[in-house]
């Protein structure tokens, strides 16, 4: 089996936990309907993304199997289009359009 598979699994699944994790907080600590939790991890997950590829073409501190695991995998699990998708159905559908 190929160890990159490996590697963009393990990151997906911690990313997934994190994006869960991110979004129960912002839940709890938010107020109105607008899905900020969805938002935070989605914008984070970019700017990460962003950074790891730069920084590790630009000084070569990170070798492809981390680039895998950081990038794909765990940015990857983190980050989400189809929660955001459904969040804003959702907020459309209950006429926020604030």
């Amino acid at each position: 089996m190929d160890r990159n598979i490996l590697f963009v699994g393990l990151g997906g699944m911690l990313g997934s936990m994190a994006r869960y994790l991110v979004a129960y907080l912002f839940a709890r600590a938010s107020v109105g309907g607008f899905p900020y939790g969805t938002f935070a991890v989605n914008v984070a997950g970019c700017f990460a993304v962003g950074v790891i590829f730069g920084l590790s073409n630009r000084f070569e501190w990170l070798t492809p199997e981390w680039r895998f695991f950081l990038a794909t995998g765990f940015c990857g699990g983190f980050t989400t289009f189809s929660s955001f998708a459904y969040e804003n159905l959702m907020l459309f559908e209950n006429r926020d359009y604030g």
